[in-house]
């Protein structure tokens, strides 16, 4: 595990789950903090008020990192997260950049109401981490071909028939991925990190005329993607940003 995604885990961890987000700035966070999510403020401070709050408003809280990964500066987070018993359950998806000491200076996230668990079942490490270098430019030619500029005839270049699809709103098999982009539309490649078999992509999407941040995890075997994970949340106004937006 690289210094980098130590730091991520740490923060994410120590600062959320265990409460203590001022102990996890202090340690984990480089001379500034970026912030893309959803009402934290930029800076550290910004995000120690935020979860001060948080924490208090959410006592009981449980948090499991079920997939993680580094690549080069750039680390990807999946998690699950219950809070009081239950009472609400979030997806989260997190892509963070890192400092030359390994710690964290920008922060971008995606997050979705639980549905089931199938959200996220599945293979939890990557593999084939020789391949990191063909995986990563294969998502981003699928992104924009079929999802960017609606080739779904296209599909088959990239994604197995048999695609085991976690998003609980589409079903299994890429006829029905391509059933689901009707109305949909990838507007723009923010980032893409990936470490062997497993590459996340961060989007900005137009769904059925929302601006909506797309987070895309996807598994490859033999040049093609064969399953996929995914948290969709809408793009908050400008208008009172607090921070350096979405996306």
């Amino acid at each position: 595990m690289t210094i980098a995604l130590e730091n991520a885990r740490g923060l994410y961890l120590l600062g959320i789950r265990d409460g203590r987000p001022r102990e996890a700035v202090d340690r984990f966070t480089g001379g500034r903090y970026t912030q893309h999510s959803t009402g934290v403020k930029d800076g550290a401070d910004g995000c120690v008020e935020f979860f001060e709050t948080f924490i208090e408003r959410n006592p009981d809280r449980e948090i499991d990192i079920m997939r993680s990964f580094a690549d080069g500066d750039f680390v990807f987070m999946n998690a699950a997260q219950s809070l009081n018993g239950g009472e609400a359950r979030w997806i989260t998806m997190d892509i963070l950049q890192a400092d030359d000491h390994g710690r964290m200076i920008e922060h971008w996230d995606v997050i979705a109401e639980w549905v089931d668990d199938a959200q996220i079942a599945g293979p939890t490490e990557p593999t084939d981490l020789e391949r990191t270098a063909e995986n990563k430019p294969l998502i981003e030619r699928y992104v924009s071909d079929v999802p960017t500029e609606g080739r779904t005839d296209r599909l088959a270049d990239y994604v197995s028939a048999k695609l085991f699809q976690h998003d609980p709103a589409v079903g299994y098999g890429a006829e029905a991925l391509a059933a689901s982009l009707g109305g949909t539309k990838y507007v723009e490649t923010v980032l893409v990190v990936g470490s062997g078999d497993m590459v996340a992509i961060l989007s900005r999407v137009d769904i059925d005329g929302t601006e909506t941040a797309v987070m895309d995890l996807f598994r490859v075997a033999g040049s093609r993607i064969v399953e996929q994970w995914n948290v969709k949340e809408p793009v908050p106004p400008t208008d009172g940003l607090v921070n350096s937006g979405k996306l």
